[in-house]
């Protein structure tokens, strides 16, 4: 069974953060660290997983993260090139200053609110992407400086959304760190054929009731549910790469395009067709 893992974070002497540019793109690493992480990742569409939150991004992707949130590696299964940068922060990062400092209440106020995991998008998005693309020609002292220039912009941002309503899954997950990676690497190995609850169930050595009250506790809804969710974010992500609706609904796991069509509306709310469309739109402006 497959752990959700510990990553160690290793850090330059000297240094009060990493600064780097990893590629994991054909490894499903679910893991979690007590550092805050800043992730920018420039993609033509990819998956999103943060805690209990999974959705698709398009295009690129920028996310903050609190310390002990388990994520999924954002460049999982991008089969085009990609570019990631990604910033760890020492768990005592600015030390006693970020409590002190009154002139950090809001950068206070975004590593708060981080647990929950933060998406931006729109200008700051644009912005925050361009200094991150610079800071690595630069000295440390000018990239610290820059990077809290960074967390003032992210913590002053109304662009923003919050991936998990609550900590309650997040705790959930650390509780019980090996069974619900081997439930996620199930599901991401068997989204596309017809993953069987009995079979999941009897992976974590639970009674099938007993899995189906434990999924519904650690995720809000049910495994049926959250394969239909996964299953239509994947298809996001195919129609987003010039595939069409009907090698999409079969790609994903879908036998019916009716019900696909449905599902996917009722999900997105819009129809897969629509949605391509509108996707090819946004993207050539």
């Amino acid at each position: 069974m497959n752990e959700i893992q510990l990553e160690k974070v290793e850090f330059e002497p000297g240094k009060s953060f990493k600064l780097f540019s990893p590629r994991l793109r054909n490894t499903f690493l679910w893991h979690y660290h007590p550092e805050f992480e800043l992730v920018y990742v420039e993609a033509d569409a990819g998956i999103r997983h943060v805690g209990a939150h999974i959705s698709t991004y398009t295009q690129s992707d920028l996310v903050f993260i609190g310390g002990n949130l388990p994520h999924l590696n954002f460049d999982y299964r991008l089969r085009s090139d990609y570019h990631q940068i990604v910033i760890q922060l020492r768990t005592d990062f600015l030390g006693t200053a970020l409590a002190l400092a009154p002139e950090l209440s809001l950068i206070k106020q975004l590593f708060k609110t981080a647990e929950y995991g933060i998406a931006f998008s729109g200008e700051t998005k644009q912005m925050v992407s361009e200094k991150l693309k610079q800071l690595a020609d630069l000295d440390s002292l000018a990239q610290l400086l820059e990077l809290i220039n960074i967390l003032q912009l992210l913590a002053g941002s109304t662009e923003t959304e919050r991936l998990n309503s609550d900590l309650t899954s997040r705790d959930f997950i650390l509780k019980d760190k090996i069974r619900m990676g081997a439930i996620y690497e199930y599901i991401d190995a068997n989204f596309h054929k017809k993953p069987d609850v009995n079979l999941v169930a009897h992976k974590v050595n639970l009674t099938t009731p007993a899995f189906c009250r434990y999924f519904k506790r650690q995720t809000n809804i049910t495994f049926t549910e959250f394969v239909n969710q996964y299953r239509i974010e994947r298809a996001k992500n195919l129609l987003m790469q010039n595939h069409n609706v009907s090698e999409t609904c079969y790609a994903v796991g879908f036998e019916s395009i009716s019900y696909f069509n449905k599902l996917f509306k009722q999900i997105t709310g819009e129809n897969p067709s629509d949605f391509r469309r509108n996707w090819y739109v946004k993207s050539s402006h």
